[in-house]
């Protein structure tokens, strides 16, 4: 029995993520170091700033290492890990290939880059209800494209605003359900990638160790194991699609019988069970404490 650790992406933040924190020193340790980098209490966000993408990629990746750094030492070392858009940087974090630090100020960068890459309006939506090619074959007409493939038929796509919303209405027709993400910028998509050779530079600057475990390429779903592959797919994904079914589908060939998601959300935990319905999967925002977390994770793995 073993351990697969999911790290969400940017959406789902909110002003109470870090309550369950609370209190824990090796939990604190972390925030400590985000507010040293970033010059910020990451508790005391203001609710209208959390979905600036410059503030909500180094603060979602801080909750996922303080979380970790909270739970390590009573739960195994993960089979594998696995982290959704800027959650794959987090992972590596998890994984110990990076310090907190660096994976806080590369999440910075991350988002800045990203943000000049794109001055025009763009976006995110989620489609349900269509499968890859048909939906494939809608993007082509409007001019956007599939950004994410979380199962057959649940994508999300990107692209500029109104070509969007145009592509929404006729999937809609389609009949699919539509919903619009909270990101102001069309992620994992062409049109990041002016971002791309920036942030590159900056992992290849990083310290980089070898990680406890691997880390889900988010664009494939193969395990990475060594610094440059790290690096390739981490630059990579920003402009590429990501397909989270081919992480979910990797981490059961690895091994993973047990999936704990590190929050914020359960959408990852949702998904995973959706997709391998025989595998417990949970979110840390399903529990109010981190003993009942660790009591949850070792009751299945026994």
């Amino acid at each position: 029995m073993s351990l697969g650790l999911l790290c969400p992406g940017q959406g789902d933040q909110s002003s109470g993520m870090f309550d369950i924190l609370a209190g824990d020193a090796r939990a604190q340790a972390i925030l400590d170091i985000y507010a040293l980098e970033i010059g910020d209490d990451p508790m005391r966000v203001a609710e209208d700033k959390l979905h600036a993408n410059v503030v909500a990629q180094p603060l979602v990746c801080a909750l996922q290492l303080a979380t970790w750094a909270a739970l390590r030492d009573n739960l195994p070392e993960p089979r594998g890990i696995a982290g959704y858009s800027v959650g794959e940087l987090a992972a590596y974090g998890c994984a110990g290939a990076l310090g907190p630090g660096e994976v806080i100020q590369l999440a910075k960068r991350r988002a800045l880059e990203m943000d000049a890459a794109t001055p025009g309006a763009g976006g995110l939506m989620a489609v349900r209800g269509l499968t890859l090619p048909a939906m494939r074959l809608l993007c082509g007409k409007f001019g956007v494209e599939i950004a994410i493939v979380n199962d057959f038929d649940r994508l999300v796509i990107g692209g500029p605003r109104a070509a969007l919303a145009h592509c929404a209405e006729a999937a809609t027709a389609a009949g699919a359900k539509v919903t619009p993400l909270n990101i102001a910028i069309p992620s994992h998509t062409s049109l990041m990638r002016p971002a791309v050779a920036n942030f590159r530079a900056a992992l290849e600057a990083a310290h980089w160790r070898a990680p406890s475990a691997p880390v889900m390429a988010g664009t494939s779903g193969a395990p990475v194991y060594g610094k440059a592959e790290a690096i390739n797919v981490l630059s990579r994904q920003i402009a590429e699609t990501v397909n989270w079914a081919a992480c979910l589908d990797g981490l059961v060939e690895m091994g993973c019988t047990v999936m704990l998601e590190l929050g914020p959300g359960a959408g990852l935990s949702r998904m995973a069970r959706d997709r391998a319905p025989t595998i417990p999967a949970r979110s840390v925002a399903d529990f109010h404490s981190l003993d009942g977390v660790v009591t949850w994770v070792r009751r299945q793995l026994e």
